[in-house]
C-alpha cells in the first residue's frame, strides 16, 4: 500500500485473516471491496439502505453474541446514520466493531466532498457516543493493527483514510432474499 491508502487494498489487508467474522457491509464501495476479498455466507451487502449499516451490525451482534461482526461502510453512509453511533455504544454489545473508509467524498453519487473533508471527525464522534475504542489510520501498519483487534471482544470503531477515486466494481450478489437466506443458513437458523 502507498501513503496515500488504496481502499482495495486496505479492506484486503483488514479482512486476510477473517476467520470466521461476519461481515455486514455499506452500499457501494464498501460491498464491493468485501466482495472483492471473496464473497462468502457470512457477508451480509446492503442495496440502497444507506445508514443502516450500522443498525444492521448492531442487529447482528445481539442475535448472534458468540460471533464477531464487523461493519465496513463508507464515510458518506456512517454521517447519514450517526444516531446509531449512540444507540449502539448505549446497547453495550461487546462483539461489534465497525470499520469506515473516510475518503471524503460521496462516491456513489459524483465524488461530492462529504463531511469529513471539512474535518468532521467520526471517530471523536464516536468517542463521544461511549465507544471504549476508537482509532483513525492513515497507513499500512494501522491497518494491520485493526485487522488483530478485529477479533477481540470489544466495541471498536475505526476510520481508514484512503485516497480517493474508483476501483472496478466487484458485484457481489444483490438479491436481497438470496443474500437473507445464504446468511440464514450458515448460521444455522431455520427459514421463517
Amino acid at each position: 500500500m502507498s501513503a496515500e491508502l488504496d481502499r482495495r487494498e486496505a479492506v484486503a489487508a483488514l479482512l486476510a485473516g477473517r476467520r470466521d467474522l461476519l461481515v455486514a457491509t455499506g452500499l457501494g464501495s464498501a460491498s464491493y471491496d468485501v466482495a472483492a476479498c471473496g464473497d462468502r455466507a457470512e457477508n451480509f451487502y446492503l442495496w440502497g439502505a444507506m445508514g443502516g449499516a450500522a443498525m444492521v451490525g448492531l442487529g447482528l451482534a445481539l442475535a448472534r453474541p458468540e460471533r464477531r461482526v464487523v461493519v465496513v461502510t463508507g464515510d458518506g453512509e456512517m454521517l447519514m446514520g450517526l444516531g446509531a453511533l449512540a444507540t449502539i455504544a448505549v446497547a453495550g454489545v461487546r462483539n461489534l466493531a465497525i470499520v469506515v473508509l473516510d475518503n471524503r467524498s460521496y462516491g456513489e453519487t459524483g465524488a461530492q466532498p462529504s463531511h469529513t473533508a471539512h474535518d468532521v471527525d467520526l471517530a471523536a464522534i464516536a468517542k463521544g457516543c461511549g465507544w471504549e475504542r476508537t482509532y483513525t489510520f492513515a497507513d499500512e501498519a494501522g491497518v494491520d493493527q485493526l485487522a488483530r483487534a478485529l477479533h477481540h471482544d470489544a466495541p471498536l470503531f475505526a476510520v481508514i483514510r484512503i485516497a480517493p477515486g474508483e476501483k472496478p466494481r466487484v458485484l457481489p450478489p444483490r438479491d436481497g432474499a438470496f443474500l437473507t437466506q445464504r446468511f440464514r443458513a450458515k448460521l444455522g437458523i431455520a427459514e421463517p
